[in-house]
């Protein structure tokens, strides 16, 4: 959602860098530049204004002038006031400080995701904290809610209140609370109703269930795709009934992303999670500086680290680990090695990670990195014998036929998958001949055919 914002940012620091020495006025160019960006990112006037005032008076001072890399220089103030709008560096996480069962209170308005997010946390305190959740719909507006969040309480893997029917929202909260504490809850996460813009009913309801529950946490659940408006309604909720966190979704969306660079600016309270998507285990802590970083190209590899760590299946990274140190390689191990990749997400979520990716990202524009081939190659390993995973050379021009009829794909296919399986299995061998020592001495270009030299010896390795 930064991508527009980052594109801008980058065509800035890029315009510096090229100029060596800065004088004041190359500054004051380039914040026009960045207040323009910002303001075309959905950002609220008074959060630009505080933002290009902060790096322009740090911008101008002598240890930029004077900088060896001046344009470096002013990138790292960006960056760092990016983070201050931001929240700071480091994740808020949520405060469970409190006698149990802890309320936590989920307002937002209608469509902002709400019912979904509370499903999210529960699932992810229960699962990550190892607490006890219950999970209760407050929500006696919207047809049928209550039973959507029972639904996503089982699929979450945690209780939900019991439906009675004819109960005010405060009863609802104030059953809830006595359930907690009779049945031994940690957590009792209390889902409000929503309204399809401010009014003062909904207002009134969210602080009378507050001022029976008393909650530790009230996180208001924004959609990062309406922009301003989200910034609105969080001023609204925030005067009304006291915001402690923000909850930002569908933070994988085309938005411009200046909602979540004003939040903290306007209401105080920091962002603590993002979700992406409509999967339970689509929500993030929000790292402030994480997001400044792919703002401006940085990348986020501690990110993309605790997301290998959350959906890779590290018993079967570690087969595959010590299959290659013995040098033992077939097409199972490849199958299960795609299948990994696939649980990662998309190809271009991952390319935002990692740092100075944002060009390709770029010159790839809207299109998806194509990654039918690998499901082409499940299918048609999947159309083999185990006999035939496990030794791919017996596969002649006969059992190519059975197999690409089987997969719905040609022998051509079969025959690519094959060379390519055959490089990857080379490799291995040369790995584990070499050992992790022997790679460090000689070189990734060790792993090559012929230690990276064309047949025949002499000459360079490719790449130089």
């Amino acid at each position: 959602m930064f991508e527009t914002l980052s594109g801008k940012l980058s065509g800035v620091f890029d315009g510096l860098a090229k100029r060596g020495a800065l004088s004041e006025a190359d500054v004051t160019e380039a914040m026009r530049e960045v207040r323009l960006a910002m303001l075309d990112a959905d950002v609220a006037l008074p959060v630009v204004k505080d933002f290009v005032n902060k790096v322009r008076e740090r911008a101008v001072g002598h240890e930029v002038l004077d900088s060896i890399s001046p344009g470096q220089a002013v990138a790292k103030i960006v960056n760092d006031a990016l983070i201050d709008a931001l929240g700071g560096a480091g994740a808020v996480p949520l405060n469970l400080n409190a006698a149990p069962p802890v309320p936590i209170l989920m307002v937002g308005l209608q469509g902002s995701g709400k019912t979904t997010t509370s499903g999210k946390i529960a699932r992810r305190l229960a699962q990550r904290e190892r607490r006890k959740v219950l999970l209760a719909s407050l929500d006696t507006q919207r047809p049928a809610a209550q039973l959507q969040l029972a639904q996503l309480a089982e699929r979450a893997g945690v209780a939900s209140l019991p439906i009675i029917a004819g109960q005010t929202p405060v009863q609802i909260a104030e059953r809830a609370m006595d359930t907690g504490r009779r049945e031994g809850y940690d957590i009792v996460i209390l889902d409000t109703a929503g309204r399809l813009s401010i009014d003062e009913a909904l207002m009134d309801e969210v602080r009378a269930i507050r001022a029976a529950t008393d909650p530790a946490e009230t996180l208001l659940v924004v959609d990062a795709m309406t922009g301003q408006d989200a910034v609105n309604t969080a001023k609204a909720f925030n005067e009304a009934v006291g915001v402690t966190g923000v909850v930002m979704t569908r933070m994988d969306g085309d938005a411009r992303g200046g909602a979540a660079l004003s939040m903290r600016a306007i209401t105080g309270a920091p962002i603590k999670l993002t979700g992406s998507g409509e999967k339970l285990d689509a929500l993030e802590e929000f790292h402030p500086e994480r997001v400044a970083g792919r703002i401006l190209g940085l990348g986020d590899i501690a990110g993309l680290v605790e997301k290998a760590a959350d959906t890779l299946d590290h018993e079967e990274s570690e087969k595959l680990a010590l299959k290659m140190m013995q040098g033992k390689f077939d097409l199972d191990d490849y199958a299960a090695q795609i299948r990994q990749i696939n649980k990662m997400g998309s190809i271009s979520g991952i390319l935002g990670m990692l740092p100075g990716m944002g060009k390709l990202k770029d010159a790839l524009g809207d299109k998806e990195l194509d990654t039918s081939v690998l499901k082409r190659h499940q299918a048609i390993i999947s159309s083999m014998t185990r006999k035939e995973r496990r030794t791919p050379s017996i596969i002649k021009a006969s059992r190519k036929k059975r197999i690409a009829a089987g997969s719905g794909t040609t022998v051509q296919e079969i025959n690519r998958l094959l060379k390519q399986y055959d490089a990857m299995a080379s490799m291995m061998k040369r790995f584990s001949k070499l050992g992790v020592k022997g790679l460090m001495r000689q070189g990734l270009s060790a792993l090559m055919p012929n230690g990276g030299r064309p047949p025949g010896g002499g000459g360079r390795p490719p790449f130089g």
